[in-house]
């Protein structure tokens, strides 16, 4: 599933000062400089390599998180390594026969100073599409934390930003809904090709009634084992005596596994219990929702409780890039 989470080119974008650090309009703050070492994670929950995709699936249940760094070695004592890629949820859904970290990360992944400013970090996550920057060292790129858009979420819900997130809602970002009788293989594939992590559920009136996430999904699926084969010759290409279609052969059967969602119906998956935004809430206090609710995205309704579109958190990183 490409998009959004896919980790990007590998660059570092250093420290020094950078614009409007915590930056938003109309009481939003000032050109405050923070820092990114102020609100990063220290304790980050990582994958290193070699890996299984089993421990990446337990790592995600267990912290409820949709990615992790991955790392190439682990210090004396666990400490983290030297950072060379990320791995998410969507990596998991876009490669289900894939068991190797390894294979399944984004290398070479976009990384940030600590003393780079968050205003800095919210443009690096939004010219990549991406959710969370790994903080590392920059003599060594050894892993010293991780700030994501969530973290970013809570600072702009500090900022009394007033101004309607209708100005912040992207041009772009198309509402895609699933109805509640969707069977779950066919709304993963449905958020696969909108390139979205998660899609309102409506009823057959048309009202909102749901959320399906691919946290949902992935908790949802299930590993099955299989048997494939392949065929291989005992014959070599340059033998005359060898005419294709008459070869002797030979078959070689391996073990494989993958990750299937199950024949159920989205609506029995979803979180029903879904908290809502109208064009004219204040962003700060769509941030504080968010933020308050481990929301990455909020329906937006209008006076009559229709569905008119989707207000996800990247899109209130703007708050701290305003002058």
């Amino acid at each position: 599933m490409p998009g959004e989470e896919r980790a990007g080119e590998g660059r570092r974008i250093g420290g020094g000062a950078g614009r409007d650090g915590g930056a938003g309009r109309e009481g939003a703050g000032g050109g405050e400089e923070i820092k990114v070492r102020e609100i990063m994670v220290k304790e980050v929950a990582f994958v290193s390599v070699p890996g299984t995709r089993e421990r990446l699936m337990n790592l995600f249940k267990e912290k409820q998180i949709s990615g992790a760094p991955v790392v190439k070695e682990a210090e004396s004592g666990g400490e983290p390594g030297k950072v060379v890629g990320v791995v998410t949820r969507q990596d998991l859904l876009k490669n289900p026969s894939e068991e190797q970290i390894a294979l399944l990360m984004s290398r070479n992944p976009v990384t940030v100073s600590p003393e780079a400013t968050v205003a800095e970090a919210a443009r690096i996550l939004l010219s990549n599409r991406i959710r969370r920057l790994p903080v590392v060292r920059v003599a060594d790129r050894r892993l010293v934390g991780i700030v994501t858009v969530a973290d970013l979420v809570r600072k702009i819900a500090e900022l009394h930003c007033k101004e309607p997130v209708s100005n912040y809602i992207g041009d772009n970002d198309k509402c895609v809904a699933v109805w509640e009788e969707t069977p779950l293989p066919v709304a993963g594939r449905i958020m696969e090709l909108a390139r979205v992590k998660a899609v309102p559920v409506l009823n057959s009136e048309l009202e909102l009634v749901g959320l399906v996430t691919d946290r949902d999904l992935i908790n949802a699926a299930v590993i099955e084992d299989g048997t494939e084969h392949s065929d291989l010759s005992l014959g070599a290409d340059e033998d005359k005596w060898t005419w294709e279609g008459m070869r002797d052969t030979m078959k070689l059967y391996y073990g494989v596994s993958k990750i299937k969602l199950p024949d159920r119906l989205v609506r029995e998956v979803m979180v029903k219990k879904v908290a809502t935004a109208t064009r004219n809430c204040e962003a700060s206090e769509c941030a504080a929702k968010m933020s308050r609710n481990k929301f990455d995205q909020l329906p937006v309704v209008s006076g009559r409780a229709k569905l008119t579109g989707i207000l996800h958190d990247r899109d209130l990183l703007r708050v701290l890039l305003a002058s």
